[in-house]
């Protein structure tokens, strides 16, 4: 048995509108199913996507803080020129320069219109086969502890682990890769983005709840109440939920 992750949750205050800019920023659509904002390839609706790992955007009624997100995405770009007019367009959509204590480095912080923060990455030739989103990248204390629980929740492979980083990706070497980074810092506040996982056919969800919770991960209440999926925190704080197959 095995997860695997079909997109990544986005909190905001206006989800039609940040799903927009997501969906312009990508080339992708936007569809909504529900309450939801769902920002996937072009082509029609497609749950889950079998390459992409897509964009769910939830409205909610709390603002976001001004402490970075532990989770932000990173976006791929081909060429120097690439990675210009990309950062030009990105801000006429609505995004802003963002600090958050970068330095001089090849790749652009930006903000979405609400404020959560993405980097727009320098060429490089591990991501040019990723599609638009290269990294999903997640703040941590631990990446070999990070490592060892997201390698055994999921069915990704673990591309290389360092006291710094933990790399993972899809086992069919498709989308964009997983990058657990070690960052001062511990987490303080509920996490404005994360990642929602699926289990496959057939699987049964109890199972894979239960699963995780042997493996380290906690049970979480955030006022979500009855819902078909089950919100869980990984072993260092990070919330992420098992949705239920559809």
């Amino acid at each position: 048995m095995a997860l695997r992750p079909v997109q990544v949750n986005i909190k905001a205050l206006d989800g039609s509108a940040v799903g927009r800019f997501w969906a312009e920023s990508l080339g992708w659509s936007v569809f909504r199913p529900g309450v939801t904002t769902y920002v996937a390839p072009a082509g029609g609706m497609v749950w889950p996507h079998p390459v992409a790992v897509c964009i769910d955007v939830v409205p909610v009624p709390e603002p976001r803080t001004t402490t970075k997100n532990r989770v932000h995405l990173d976006l791929a770009t081909t060429s120097a020129a690439h990675q210009a007019e990309l950062v030009t367009r990105l801000q006429a959509l609505g995004a802003t320069p963002a600090d958050v204590g970068q330095g001089e480095v090849p790749w652009t912080v930006l903000a979405d219109p609400e404020g959560n923060e993405f980097c727009v990455l320098e060429p490089r030739d591990t991501y040019r086969d990723t599609g638009p989103i290269a990294r999903v990248v997640v703040d941590c204390a631990d990446p070999r502890a990070m490592a060892r629980f997201w390698g055994e929740a999921m069915d990704w492979t673990l591309h290389e682990v360092t006291d710094d980083h933990a790399v993972l990706r899809s086992a069919k070497g498709v989308g964009p890769y997983l990058e657990f980074l070690r960052t001062p810092g511990v987490k303080a506040v509920p996490d404005r983005v994360h990642l929602d996982l699926l289990p496959y056919p057939g699987d049964d969800k109890a199972a894979e709840v239960a699963r995780l919770r042997a493996l380290g991960a906690t049970d979480l209440d955030l006022g979500q109440g009855d819902v078909p999926w089950t919100c869980l925190a990984d072993p260092e704080g990070h919330e992420f939920c098992v949705l239920a197959p559809s």
